[in-house]
């Protein structure tokens, strides 16, 4: 979805505003593929997510590892960087062709600022992909293989059928033999 659409189901923002809004946010397509920012990156960027997906990896003792998945109507940054001036773990990859609105968190910073239905906007954003973080740590710390597998197809069926097997696989922090053992007995 238009980010300003995006953001107008969340929040009513006047003409002015959504024109503030869009202007500051430059679009930019992506390749399938495409690393936007290794591990270990200072990034001071701030995507949303018009279409298309990325995930965010890090890489432990040489492996690959997927923190999470981000799709349609999502944004995304480094809080590291942005909030801690530090080296963000996380790199991130485009993992299908992908349109992006980006912006400076400097500037992102002044909409946050000066525009004050933003600023709610934004803690209702935060509010949900908290709660997605927290319900994926509950699911590493309490529910088996299968039951992360069962959690993700109820909660992300659409991340499955975009997402390589062995993205899925780290993410839910088991092997891809393993996954491979729990979708056979599907």
């Amino acid at each position: 979805m238009e980010l300003t659409r995006y953001i107008n189901t969340k929040i009513k923002l006047s003409a002015e505003e959504r024109s503030v809004i869009d202007a500051a946010f430059k679009r930019e397509f992506y390749s399938k593929g495409t690393i936007l920012a290794e591990p270990s990156n200072r990034s001071q960027k701030v995507h949303f997510i018009e279409k298309g997906m990325i995930r965010t990896f890090y890489n432990k003792d040489g492996k690959d590892i997927t923190h999470f998945f981000f799709d349609e109507n999502a944004f995304t940054m480094s809080l590291e960087s942005n909030y801690f001036n530090k080296t963000d773990p996380y790199g991130r990859e485009v993992l299908e062709d992908t349109t992006l609105r980006t912006i400076h968190f400097k500037e992102f910073n002044d909409l946050f600022n000066n525009i004050d239905v933003f600023k709610g906007f934004f803690f209702m954003v935060s509010i949900e992909t908290l709660k997605r973080f927290s319900d994926k740590l509950f699911s590493l710390q309490f529910q088996t293989a299968e039951q992360r597998y069962k959690s993700m197809t109820d909660n992300y069926s659409n991340i499955l059928l975009r997402v390589p097997l062995g993205h899925i696989a780290s993410y839910l922090g088991i092997t891809q033999q393993t996954l491979s053992v729990i979708r056979a007995q599907k």
